[in-house]
């Protein structure tokens, strides 16, 4: 939560936000800027586990708009790297529908080489299981594609309103059919796992979690001014930015 507000108590110290979440010690190797260039860093991740022989599988995730891109494919078929390739395919780019952007939309068949599998992704049990199969698969037999058939309610980024290049009725009718939250809701309901009243409890609690969440996040300052340059360079100051050392001349670095 601090990293998406810019914060210095930040996964990735306050310098990331929503595109460069970052997490070493958790496996959690980030958000690339530039869209679809991960896909080769998961492949990479996959051959480094590979040669580590480490019992782990890389999970690379991307959008239906960077599944055009398609890189990396051919290498961890060639090598047998397990990874997972996993497409969150929720219709829509920045603005355009999958359907104007790609001639084949049935993204988990693209592989050619590399066999797809085409999951629910608004129900999570099927998820559940779906990565579950695919993880031992890549482990065994090398990588696998996902196809995880979603959609998002809301605009791509915050420049995106969502409702210019579809109805909200449309909207409206997907949140009413296959909303994934009220889907384990009713699961759990009939099926006697819980009640509304337990429901609706753990609701507010978590809810309660994220807003003290969100407030200790606030508390956390700004990344100080030095750190424009403190992890540009490999070590020290000594390096040069312009032909101007830093630190010296008219560029002044702040204590």
């Amino acid at each position: 939560m601090a990293e998406l507000l810019g914060r210095v108590d930040g996964a990735s110290k306050g310098l990331g936000g929503s595109m460069h979440l970052y997490k070493k010690d958790h496996n959690f190797y980030g958000g690339i800027g530039i869209v679809g260039t991960h896909v080769p860093l998961g492949a990479g991740i996959g051959l480094a586990h590979k040669y580590r022989k480490d019992g782990h599988v890389s999970f690379t995730l991307y959008g239906d708009g960077a599944a055009n891109q398609g890189q990396a494919y051919n290498m961890a078929a060639l090598w047998d790297l397990p990874v997972v390739f996993t497409i969150e395919n929720n219709q829509f780019g920045m603005g355009t529908s999958a359907r104007r952007a790609s001639k084949n939309t049935e993204f988990y068949t693209r592989g050619d080489y590399i066999p797809g599998v085409w999951v629910d992704g608004m129900d999570a049990l099927a998820v559940k299981t779906a990565t579950a199969f695919a993880k031992q698969h890549a482990l065994q037999h090398g990588p696998i594609i996902l196809e995880m058939d979603t959609y998002r309610y809301h605009g791509h980024s915050i420049s995106d309103p969502g409702s210019t290049y579809r109805t909200r009725n449309e909207i409206q009718g997907i949140r009413r059919a296959r909303d994934p939250i009220e889907h384990v809701r009713n699961l759990l309901q009939e099926h006697s796992f819980a009640d509304s009243n337990e429901l609706k409890r753990l609701e507010n609690d978590i809810k309660k979690h994220v807003t003290e969440e969100v407030e200790e996040a606030k508390r956390s300052p700004p990344p100080p001014l030095c750190y424009l340059w403190k992890f540009v360079y490999k070590k020290g100051w000594g390096a040069k930015l312009r032909n101007v050392e830093l630190g010296r001349g008219f560029i002044q670095l702040p204590s």
